[in-house]
């Protein structure tokens, strides 16, 4: 097990970063993997072919350590709504999800539909923005056959309950959008049908990473209707057009990024060394400094207080005359946060330094000033 003071010492984004939900700066272990790749691929170095092709299984082994799904049951993916995609290209009956989720979620479901005729969309009516074990059971139908969730909302920080659904939804499939949580929360997948989820957030990967996980119960009920030569059992499939592999990577097109497999797969690989709980207790306390800092100046919070819903994003919610303001004094204070529908969006992570609240504090302080005048 490493040292979470290791771990922590990985961030070396400059202070007053809080817009981990948006994308997360590499951390170290990434960047030293980065430098590993270039150095490789630029000078071309003996067996370099087949040591990038070895990225894809080590990645897999990353994310089954962190989701418990088998590594046959993981494809890579260049980001979550890939991985969402395929899934709901691959899905008959009708699905439950909210009209309101991130539109990874809601843009490849009505995509789905319009195409193949064969998926359903169900708008489910949430609980203020929040998809709950009892919204779902009271809007449940026998026509549902899968319901699809994210584990944090982007909107609302709202950390969903998959035990709780999972009891309510029985053997119907459920469908995790997971990056807004990946990494920083100690979630039960192995409950999930499907968990998508990328590793440019909070798992500080960089872009163009991303997975797919699929369990046995998924593998039997979704069809991979886009499938390329990789997704066969055959590495090469010559002279024939053998059928989908009945494995996870039925949902592949080509040869995928090994670059980018190789820096997921460090990224994971640091996290699984110190314990996702570790991590998720860091982040927990963070984010009780930013909510007693909403309260030392009288902020509305819009975003969940207790534990056990919520995981790194707060929202700030001032009243609308007032927004203006509070995104100035961010930044004209240093402080990165992300705007979005007149509520700005704080993103805390476990390297969120003190400095770093001490900047949003200043921030702060300029902006009550500035009301109170």
């Amino acid at each position: 097990m490493t040292d979470i003071d290791v771990f922590l010492r990985g961030f070396g984004e400059e202070s007053g970063y809080l817009d981990y939900g948006r994308v997360g700066p590499l951390s170290s272990v990434v960047q030293d993997e980065v430098r590993g790749q270039v150095d490789l691929l630029g000078r071309a170095r003996f067996g370099m072919a087949d040591l990038l092709g070895s990225q894809d299984g080590r990645m897999r082994s990353a994310v089954s350590a962190l989701t418990g799904f088998a590594p046959a049951n993981i494809v890579s993916q260049p980001n979550t709504s890939m991985g969402l995609m395929h899934t709901m290209f691959g899905i008959t009956g009708g699905l439950l999800l909210s009209a309101g989720d991130f539109p990874s979620l809601t843009v490849a479901a009505r995509r789905a539909a319009d195409a193949l005729q064969v998926l359903t969309p169900t708008w489910l009516e949430t609980d203020h923005g929040r998809v709950t074990p009892h919204t779902i059971k009271e809007q449940l139908t026998p026509a549902i056959t899968a319901v699809a969730v994210s584990l944090v909302d982007t909107r609302t920080g709202y950390l969903a309950d998959l035990d709780g659904i999972r009891q309510v939804i029985g053997d119907r499939l459920l469908i995790v959008d997971a990056i807004q949580g990946f990494g920083v929360v100690d979630a039960p997948y192995e409950v999930a049908d499907v968990v998508a989820s990328g590793g440019r957030k909070w798992v500080r990967a960089g872009y163009g990473t991303g997975f797919l996980a699929l369990s046995d119960h998924a593998l039997e009920h979704l069809v991979p209707v886009v499938s390329g030569y990789t997704g066969t059992d055959e590495d090469e499939p010559w002279d024939a057009v053998p059928p989908p592999s009945r494995l996870a990577r039925a949902y592949s097109v080509a040869g995928g990024d090994y670059s980018a497999d190789g820096r997921l797969a460090a990224a994971l690989e640091e996290v699984a060394a110190v314990g996702v709980d570790e991590i998720s207790a860091v982040v927990s306390d963070r984010v009780s400094e930013v909510l007693d800092l909403a309260d030392e100046f009288a902020l509305s919070v819009a975003s969940p207080r207790a534990p056990h819903e919520r995981a790194g994003i707060v929202l700030l919610d001032p009243p609308d005359e007032h927004i203006s303001l509070l995104v100035a004094s961010l930044h004209n204070h240093g402080v990165s946060a992300t705007l979005r529908q007149n509520k700005v969006r704080l993103s805390v992570h476990a390297g969120t330094s003190s400095e770093t609240i001490g900047m949003l504090r200043d921030s702060l302080v300029s902006f009550s000033t500035a009301i109170a005048y």
